[in-house]
């Protein structure tokens, strides 16, 4: 595996292990712990999404001239997911167990679909692409000040 690939693939890793913190807390009623895990989670996802929208698809457009492709449907999925994840905080500031779950799975559905094109398809991209550029130093710079 290549060193964006695997750099952004962990980072999918450490979000999915945030999230389900926070889904197992909801499902035990334990909603001041879930709030805390939602937070982080939210915190996570969209330090990866920032990372990407504002430093990986900027510097893959600008070797490869693709501006209407991969990343472009990554940014409408981001924008989706960010819905879904709204859609959460307010089920949880509801306390409503069956809401959240539901919104939850509807995410983990988008969460897992995305990762899959990412990971397989523009992330090699970006590698090949973007080989011998400080990307990868920058992506892991961002991702880990949030930690």
């Amino acid at each position: 595996m290549s060193q964006i690939t695997s750099l952004m693939t962990d980072d999918h890793r450490h979000c999915d292990e945030s999230f389900a913190r926070a889904e197992t807390a909801v499902a035990k009623g334990k909603w001041d712990e879930a709030s805390a895990a939602l937070a982080q989670f939210a915190s996570e996802l969209e330090g990866h999404f920032e990372a990407e929208e504002s430093l990986l698809f900027p510097k893959f457009e600008a070797a490869t001239g693709m501006t209407e492709g991969p990343t472009k449907v990554m940014r409408g999925e981001h924008a989706e997911m960010r819905s879904a994840l709204t859609r959460m905080r307010d089920a949880l500031a509801n306390k409503d167990k069956d809401d959240y779950a539901g919104e939850a799975e509807t995410l983990l559905i988008l969460m897992q679909q995305h990762n899959m094109k990412e990971e397989n398809i523009l992330y090699p991209m970006c590698d090949s692409h973007l080989s011998g550029t400080d990307v990868a130093n920058g992506l892991s710079e961002r991702l880990h000040a949030r930690a």
